[in-house]
């Protein structure tokens, strides 16, 4: 199937096998690991729908992409701190040699994704590569993340005038810091975020509701350890979707975590696959009137292999609409 006549355009790439945990230069175990992606790509590649899906590779995001969100100070460093042979940036977060430019085709797989979709080359699009994004700050790489992909995407939508309001909805079942700091004074992207509270990073609270032109374009509803699929939806039909429907944007984009399912290692959630499917159906149908389906997917977390492949089929079949 060609790209560019996809129902459903996902984008992968190969080469992040080189972005591994590794102490003295054997890898050791770390929950965001290259298995993540090849999981979603085998349950994806095995759906029911697989004959809608067009996979393509992801290609490095251009410097100006990343520089529009993050200092260029801060990219220096990173890409200085992986020609050296990397290491760890801090408990959590890890680096390779390749570190660097596997972050740059996960960013370049997000912006390629909207641009597909807001180009009408594609009818929905998924980034499915890693490492995720959504905890990077402008000068800061943490949580596993070293820049910001979907960050990345939503301002280059905007830059390059291919949309003017974007709606960046986080069902991640961590905060994402990251995405709420570098827009959170902005008003021409809302940042929603559904997410466990207690929990890292330590961020998301309810009142956290943006600055200066921004406030009111930030929406955080924690949700207690233990909560479950009818919690989570329930909290998305109060709060989410009278945001999304008002705020009336032209581009959704999902950052897509798939940690909150109840094996997944490191949270403490009971959600399952329905719940993926049910959240992503929902926003398309409320945003349809303002973004004519105009969405664009970008995975972060979900780190126990079987429920992320069934989670990513369910969420994809849900873009599919």
């Amino acid at each position: 199937m060609n790209p560019t006549d996809a129902p459903l355009l996902v984008l992968l790439d190969p080469a992040d096998a080189e972005h591994r945990a590794t102490d003295g230069g054997r890898p050791v175990p770390h929950a965001e690991r290259p298995e993540r992606t090849r999981a979603v790509e085998a349950a994806l590649r095995r759906s029911a729908f697989a004959d809608r899906l067009a996979f393509a590779g992801a290609p490095a995001a251009e410097r100006a992409q990343l520089e529009a969100v993050h200092p260029g100070a801060f990219l220096d460093a990173l890409e200085r701190h992986c020609a050296r042979g990397g290491g760890w940036i801090d408990p959590d977060t890890f680096a390779t040699t390749a570190s660097f430019e596997v972050a740059r085709r996960a960013a370049g797989a997000a912006v390629l994704a909207t641009r597909a979709v807001l180009d009408g080359r594609a009818s929905a699009a998924f980034a499915a590569c890693r490492p995720p994004g959504h905890h990077a700050e402008s000068d800061r790489a943490m949580g596993f993340c070293l820049v910001n992909g979907v960050a990345a995407a939503a301002q280059d939508a905007i830059a390059s005038g291919r949309a003017e309001r974007v709606f960046v909805f986080d069902f991640d079942v961590h905060h994402g810091n990251g995405t709420q700091a570098i827009f959170e004074a902005r008003a021409d992207v809302f940042y929603a975020s559904l997410h466990q509270g207690a929990c890292f990073p330590g961020t998301g609270a309810a009142d956290e509701r943006g600055r200066g032109a921004g406030i009111g374009a930030t929406l955080n509803r924690p949700l207690a350890p233990g909560s479950n699929d009818a919690d989570w939806l329930a909290a998305f039909e109060r709060e989410v979707a009278p945001a999304l429907a008002a705020f009336a944007p032209d581009l959704l984009l999902f950052s897509a975590g798939f940690d909150g399912h109840a094996a997944d290692p490191l949270a403490a959630c009971e959600l399952d696959a329905h719940t993926y499917f049910e959240l992503t159906r929902r926003a398309l149908e409320v945003a349809r009137p303002s973004t004519g389906g105009r969405v664009a997917s970008v995975l972060e977390g979900g780190y126990d292999l079987d429920a992320l492949g069934e989670c990513a089929c369910a969420h994809a079949e849900a873009l599919l609409g």
